[in-house]
């Protein structure tokens, strides 16, 4: 109630002001520096290409400097808008209550104004528990109606925090040959400067994935080691990994039988892991490691009992797995080995619960791969497929699987028995109506 909004268009302006000093650095780098290293007769060779990419992946993060200044500014700006907004309504409720005959403390604290009372109506209200429970219900409603205008300035606080987050980190949009940006952790050039778009959650730290939530998520950099050992008839794991980032961003659109999902994720970093035990699932014994770069692009389609899925992946680096798991729903097996470069596009659809699908593989470096499953996932589909794939320089994979979705499976079979029923019920009648 205190608090002078105004600092924050104050604080707004010297961020755009900081955007403007920016861009007379880009300018005058741009015109001295950078243009050195754009080649011609006094500068070639291996030097000055590199010179070329780095300045101008210094000059990119001068442009993404001023992109995020300008965001936090309008951020800022927004943030006053509606604060102020929610200040009004917290008075007005103040107000409103007062004239209802309450009293609002400093804290917020409603109660019934009893000194506006004469003494005979005060003793009126003291004998009469219909009254007393009057006066009662009256403070709830106002401390409530209170509490709820003091909850949204508090969630508008947050939102404003989490956007300010957001808006420094490096969404790397223009890496890997998109653009001139060379640094992972850099100026973020696309920062969000609409607080009612920018992102409402961001990842704690605390974990080493993201979490399941849609939207956007990064971690990182981060490291760390887990050990759990086998008891209760779980599985035992041991697992290490050190991630410079992790960067994840899940979305769902739902439109009564239609669903559209997608998710991006990619992750820089090395990881090993080994699960083994004997379980309810029976005997399990994995082990695998990775380090590099990978980035996943997948989207899911579906539309009542028709589905279908398509992906793309890249990997740049090196990795090893062996595993085996045996046990009452099936079992399924793996082994790999490669350091490389990989990309990979994998497509498939299901219907009515029963579905196929197929991957494969562009790999340029040494490795191989084989990979089998036969029996029942985690996810409660049973699956049958496999995977091989061979590289010594280039080479690739090839693999295929049908999956069956047993509760899908008897939806379907419910629904058409019921459709049959209905059908043959509506012919019979109609026949029947012919001899009446």
């Amino acid at each position: 109630m205190t608090t002078d909004l105004g600092l924050l268009t104050t604080a707004a302006g010297k961020w755009d002001e900081m955007a403007g000093e920016l861009k007379k650095v880009e300018t005058r780098y741009g015109d001295t520096v950078q243009k050195i290293a754009v080649g011609g007769e006094t500068w070639n060779g291996v030097s000055q290409q590199t010179a070329h990419t780095n300045f101008a992946a210094t000059r990119y993060e001068y442009t993404a400097a001023q992109a995020q200044a300008k965001a936090i500014a309008s951020l800022m700006r927004d943030a006053h808008t509606q604060f102020a907004d929610l200040k009004k309504k917290l008075e007005s409720a103040r107000d409103d209550a007062i004239a209802a005959g309450m009293t609002v403390s400093e804290q917020g604290h409603v109660a019934f104004d009893w000194g506006k009372l004469t003494p005979s109506e005060r003793s009126a209200y003291h004998h009469d528990p219909d009254g007393q429970k009057t006066i009662s219900d009256a403070v709830t409603k106002w401390q409530k109606h209170i509490d709820d205008r003091v909850k949204a300035v508090s969630e508008l606080d947050t939102n404003v925090k989490t956007a300010l987050s957001a808006a420094v980190i490096d969404s790397n949009r223009d890496i890997f040959g998109k653009g001139n940006d060379e640094t992972l952790n850099g100026f973020n050039r696309y920062a969000e400067g609409d607080l009612d778009k920018a992102a409402k959650k961001l990842d704690d730290g605390t974990g080493d994935k993201p979490k399941e939530d849609d939207g956007f998520t990064f971690t990182g950099p981060d490291a760390g080691l887990k050990l759990t050992g086998t008891k209760y008839g779980k599985e035992g794991s041991i697992k290490l990994y050190a991630d410079l980032f992790h960067m994840n961003y899940k979305g769902e659109y739902n439109n009564g039988s239609l669903t559209l999902a997608g998710v991006d994720d990619m992750y820089l970093g090395a990881r090993a892991s080994a699960n083994y035990g004997f379980t309810d699932k029976g005997l399990v014994g994995k082990v695998e490691a990775s380090a590099g770069i990978r980035a996943m692009l997948e989207g899911h389609a579906n539309y009542g009992i028709v589905g279908g899925y398509g992906r793309a992946e890249g990997f740049a680096g090196g990795e090893a797995s062996a595993g085996v798991t045996l046990g009452k729903t099936g079992f399924n097996g793996n082994f790999k080995a490669f350091a490389g470069e990989k990309g990979s596009v994998a497509t498939g659809g299901e219907v009515a619960g029963l579905g196929a699908g197929a991957t494969a593989e562009g790999w340029y470096g040494a490795g191989a791969e084989f990979k089998w499953d036969f029996g029942k996932g985690e996810d409660g589909k049973y699956h049958f497929g496999g995977k091989a794939g061979l590289a010594l320089g280039l080479g690739g994979a090839v693999g295929g699987e049908f999956t069956v979705d047993p509760g899908k499976v008897k939806d379907a079979a419910v629904d058409a028995a019921d459709w049959v029923g209905d059908t043959a019920g509506s012919v019979k009648d109609e026949v029947t109506s012919w001899f009446d």
